[in-house]
């Protein structure tokens, strides 16, 4: 049996041994006071309600030595019901756990989806308010001592300037550390300085839709019957994990779309339809100027699990050539098993008459810029800076999604002097972003004004952990540093964020350019934050 979470333990065992060694102690104590209590309390349950003695009300002293040991005992329950409440999901929290979280949250914005709402069972619920999410930091920031560091203490430059000035990240790089709560800038070595910024990119990319569309936004695929001439037309909303898999997780199924229309044509009477499918929601060339990659599908407003030519759903994969026609197969072979045949699928533009026969709707925003983030998922990217265009009145492709980003994050009051977009993702090498535009999008997220934007700090991959850090920092920092790598040939990047040694949230951005060996320089980039992480020391 593959047991996949045991990288996690192992990870984790060193500390956790640790930790089990320090309280035994005291849990063993605990257990002991404890004991006779749970003995009279279980024979009296066996009894029967009728027999239940009469308790003295306790002192004070009393109740809270029967509260702690109570709490320190339940600890011991608590930890054998942990090991057997099911495995981690893919980022890195129990099913169950999230499950229990998500049951008795039901307030949450507003669905701008316009389709799939309702009150019904089955009906989608808005995402979930981010204000509570990092509430704190509001409430953190005059309670901060921001001052110098005392006379003799390490300064941030005295932790990361040896680590910086390091062959490995070559000719070339540029850093920033931000204090987020102060907004104190603890130090900054070319900061303004415009580089390659490969996948950090998509950090900008984040910021820009959610404030374009709001977190809550939801993409819509469907399926139109255009009146008198039995041709229906499957129209892209430009969902980008609409997926045909079995198991949909949670995510757009074409499969059930294909279901529901089967079942509304033969309320009509209708067996035998002429399929066609409209992508005229993107404009522009559909291939990315690096070229057929593996890293990225031809950009469609109609495409089921990114083209992929395999059953995987992250990372680099063959795609095929068009997957807007793909998924019309796909669709059109799903009809045949619900007892509808169909012509062989073309393209076609649905018109203004065309009936809706059936939709189904993404999850929110939020999620689709998490899952971004978490595998720097470029076809997300990709789509969310076409929707960015819409929403701002330009063109859907990609010098519209890249004007659309600029003009988003300049609405915001980011600094944008040397910058320049031609992507949403970050693999046009002609990209060029600056760390201190980094850390202020990181910044800007992380202000309790900007609830809408918290999806860009929860969607940053965790050290060792989860998406594309899931295997670094095992050696120190896991679980503390969480950010946004970047990879290119000749090009590594990190931003995020890290909570210090003294509980500060700050954010970092390290911009390398000129790189020679792609592993020395993520190890450097590392080491820095995994320093950053343990200095506790200020500017």
């Amino acid at each position: 049996m593959v047991v996949p979470e045991l990288g996690l333990w192992r990870a984790a065992g060193p500390r956790v041994v640790r930790i089990a060694e320090a309280v035994r102690p005291r849990l063993a104590s605990a257990v002991a006071t404890v004991k006779p209590h749970v003995t009279r309390l279980t024979r009296a349950v066996r009894t029967g309600p009728a027999h239940l003695p009469r308790l003295p009300r306790p002192r004070i002293a009393g109740t809270w030595r029967y509260t702690a040991g109570a709490a320190t005992a339940g600890l011991v329950l608590a930890a054998g019901v942990v090991t057997a409440a099911g495995p981690w999901d893919a980022n890195g929290q129990r099913t169950a756990e999230r499950d229990l979280a998500a049951a008795p949250e039901r307030s949450g914005g507003a669905d701008h989806g316009g389709t799939g709402t309702g009150t019904g069972a089955g009906a989608l619920r808005p995402a979930p308010s981010a204000e509570p999410v990092l509430a704190a930091l509001g409430g953190a920031r005059e309670a901060v001592d921001t001052g110098k560091a005392a006379p003799g203490a390490r300064t941030v430059s005295d932790v990361l300037g040896p680590l910086l000035d390091t062959s490995a990240l070559g000719g070339t790089h540029t850093a920033v550390v931000v204090d987020v709560t102060t907004g104190a800038r603890l130090y900054d070595a070319g900061g303004r300085k415009p580089l390659t910024p490969a996948s950090t990119t998509k950090i900008a990319t984040a910021v820009a839709a959610l404030s374009a569309l709001g977190p809550d936004h939801r993409l819509t695929t469907r399926a139109a019957l255009e009146p008198d001439t039995r041709e229906l037309v499957l129209v892209g909303g430009g969902d980008p994990t609409l997926t045909a898999h079995a198991d949909s997780g949670g995510w757009a199924s074409l499969r059930t779309l294909a279901a529901h229309t089967a079942e509304a044509l033969g309320e009509r009477g209708v067996r035998e339809i002429t399929l066609s499918y409209d992508t005229t929601l993107f404009t522009g060339p559909a291939l990315h100027p690096i070229g057929v990659n593996d890293n990225l599908a031809p950009v469609s407003a109609l495409a089921a699990d990114e083209g992929r030519t395999d059953d995987s759903a992250g990372g680099p994969a063959a795609r095929v050539d068009d997957p807007a026609a793909d998924t019309a197969a796909k669709f059109a072979a799903f009809l045949k098993e619900d007892g509808i045949t169909t012509t062989h699928p073309g393209p076609s533009k649905a018109s203004t008459r065309a009936q809706t026969l059936a939709t189904v709707t993404s999850p929110p925003l939020s999620s689709l810029v998490e899952r971004m983030l978490t595998n720097s998922d470029n076809d997300i990217a990709e789509a969310l800076a076409r929707h960015t265009a819409l929403a701002s009145g330009e063109a859907a492709g990609f010098g519209g999604g890249a004007k659309a980003i600029a003009t988003q994050l300049r609405a915001l009051g980011l600094p944008l002097s040397g910058t320049a977009f031609h992507d949403g993702s970050g693999l046009d090498r002609a990209d060029r972003l600056t760390a201190d535009l980094l850390t202020g999008l990181l910044g800007k997220a992380a202000d309790p004004r900007h609830p809408g934007l918290r999806p860009v700090l929860t969607g940053l991959p965790v050290a060792g952990f989860t998406g594309t850090l899931s295997d670094r920092y095992t050696d120190g920092a896991a679980g503390v540093v969480r950010a946004k790598t970047g990879t290119l040939t000749g090009v590594n990047t990190l931003a995020g964020t890290v909570v210090d040694t003294d509980g500060h949230l700050l954010a970092f951005a390290f911009l390398a350019s000129d790189t020679k060996d792609p592993l020395q320089a993520q190890a450097a980039l590392d080491a820095t934050a995994t320093a950053l992480a343990a200095c506790g020391c200020r500017s």
